[in-house]
């Protein structure tokens, strides 16, 4: 008898296929729960009490290379908490600073001294929408949400009745 050789499978493993790669994220929401003791310095007037919660959205525009080339954000804050009497609201803006620091604004919700929100119950609930936010913003809030606050002005506390540090939902 004449030996024969195993027979040897061929290989059948096809080459590996790589997973697609996801596109990037077009939307970000930010959220804080907004105090006056937060506040620099806090609050201690008849708003003392004032809450809130605060809530930004990113809606963004990439290129091809996933670079941002727009950006239009969604501001909103439930506030509770005030006195019943009458409440104007000023202003409801983002700013560019850490946990105990004042820094100027950077997105604007369009509420003004001009033309307050007023409210009278004690809380109020506003929107802001399509506001547009610089692209190169829009990455370094991405990039560092905590190093951005949200607060709302009274015509009581103008420099801020309520504030708190974005965090990344």
């Amino acid at each position: 008898s004449v030996p024969v050789a195993p027979a040897t499978a061929a290989p059948t493993d096809a080459p590996a296929t790589a997973a697609p790669t996801p596109a990037p994220q077009t939307k970000f929401t930010f959220t804080g729960d907004m105090k006056a003791s937060n506040e620099v310095p806090p609050v201690t007037n008849a708003e003392a009490a004032g809450t809130g919660k605060g809530t930004f959205t990113l809606d963004l525009t990439r290129d091809s290379a996933g670079k941002i080339t727009a950006a239009k954000g969604t501001l909103a804050v439930t506030l509770s908490g005030f006195p019943a009497t009458v409440t104007p609201i000023n202003g409801f803006h983002i700013h560019n600073a850490a946990a105990g620091v004042n820094a100027g604004v950077v997105v604007n919700s369009g509420i003004a001294a001009a033309a307050p929100v007023q409210f009278t119950s004690g809380s109020a609930t506003i929107t802001k929408a399509d506001i547009t936010v610089d692209p190169a913003l829009a990455e370094l809030i991405i990039a560092n949400p905590a190093g951005y606050y949200f607060n709302a002005h009274t015509t009581l506390n103008p420099g801020g009745a309520v504030r708190a540090q974005l965090v990344k939902s």
